[in-house]
């Protein structure tokens, strides 16, 4: 008897449920995830355009692949409203099961104990500081803050943010969102701040520098989106360079001339955080999605909108790479350096306490 109990100790465990699953072995399998996830037959997602690093094309893929509905609720949110739609909507079928955030507010849902632990197929590949160690989140893809310019109706168009305060942009110079909310803002100041005395300590400088361009009227309020930039609205936009570059094929044919720099004053670069809502109405679906995510096939879908896929260096050594894709994106000098934790949420504080007091809303 003490023979066997001991056999039966050391064999197989059990596939627990998906909604406690902490990789796809211990859901039983790839196959079994997969199949408990079709038996879902849907996920929700939030605050995911179609032309955002190309979740249209994920999403297609996804879909066509799995045959299971992606359901895109508020696509224009940001990443604070997505933490905030966890909360909002704990316990109900249109909760969020998945969200796509920047870092310091996946941190912040950590904190919150929002999120489920869940370790991909490519977890022990992604660099630790791309990670939570506890795998509540991890990085999927990112890029630069760049200037993009209408060339068209800017007759010198700006390369750093010192050139930014310039008179001749009066009312031109916009970006994605608000800092105290959404992502690629917040990276536009921290941008802002290196470019201006800063450093990853101090993000004081960045609010400042807005400060002064809001002073100067040369900051506009209104969003940067490939509609606005054809009407002429927002020939100026500071945004991740995965976004600027795509206005260039969202507006060809149009008589935009969209060019696209990274300033060598502020050169600042961050990643998109993936996660897991703790309480998915859509479990195994919400897992399969990250493990489509982070595989081959959906790193690669991002490079089709200038995204830089957190796997791009692993990929292009074991050959999976699409190394035409990865061929258009421009060419930065150096190795990025990230924020820590305790840098991203400093950063993230100060901002939030300063904002609207030194800039407005």
């Amino acid at each position: 008897m003490l023979g066997l109990g001991a056999c039966q100790e050391s064999g197989p465990t059990r596939p627990v449920e998906p909604s406690r699953a902490e990789s796809a072995a211990e859901a039983g399998g790839t196959a079994a995830l997969i199949k408990a996830a079709k038996k879902e037959g849907r996920l929700n997602t939030i605050a995911l355009p179609r032309e955002w690093a190309n979740y249209g094309g994920l999403i297609d893929g996804f879909e066509k692949k799995y045959g299971i509905k992606v359901v895109v609720d508020k696509p224009y949110d940001h990443s604070r409203q997505e933490i905030d739609a966890i909360r909002r909507y704990r316990g109900q079928k249109r909760a969020p099961d998945v969200v796509d955030v920047g870092d310091s507010f996946a941190q912040t849902a950590v904190r919150q104990n929002l999120l489920a632990p869940y370790r991909v197929a490519q977890f022990d590949q992604l660099p630790p500081e791309q990670k939570d160690a506890e795998a509540r989140w991890y990085n999927n893809y990112g890029g630069y803050i760049s200037i993009g310019c209408d060339a068209a109706r800017v007759r010198t168009c700006p390369e750093s943010f010192a050139d930014l305060l310039q008179p001749e942009y009066k009312g031109l110079v916009a970006m994605h969102g608000d800092p105290t909310d959404a992502g690629s803002a917040f990276a536009a100041v921290y941008a802002a701040a290196l470019a201006n005395g800063g450093s990853f300590d101090n993000i004081r400088p960045g609010i400042d520098f807005f400060a002064r361009l809001d002073k100067s009227g040369n900051y506009s309020r209104a969003d940067p989106s490939p509609a606005a930039i054809a009407k002429g609205r927002t020939p100026i936009s500071i945004e991740w360079d995965y976004l600027n570059l795509q206005h260039i094929d969202q507006l060809r044919g149009t008589r935009v001339k969209w060019k696209v720099s990274i300033p060598f004053d502020g050169s600042f670069s961050q990643y998109y955080a993936q996660a897991i809502n703790k309480d998915a109405p859509h479990p195994a679906a919400a897992r399969l999605w990250e493990e489509y995510l982070f595989s081959p096939e959906g790193q690669n879908l991002r490079l089709v909108d200038y995204a830089r896929p957190v796997l791009m260096a692993v990929m292009a050594k074991n050959g999976t790479l699409d190394k035409a894709l990865a061929a258009r994106l421009p060419t930065v000098e150096g190795t990025p350096q990230f924020p820590t934790e305790a840098q991203l949420n400093k950063a993230l504080r100060t901002v939030r306490e300063n904002w609207a007091k030194a800039v407005g809303s």
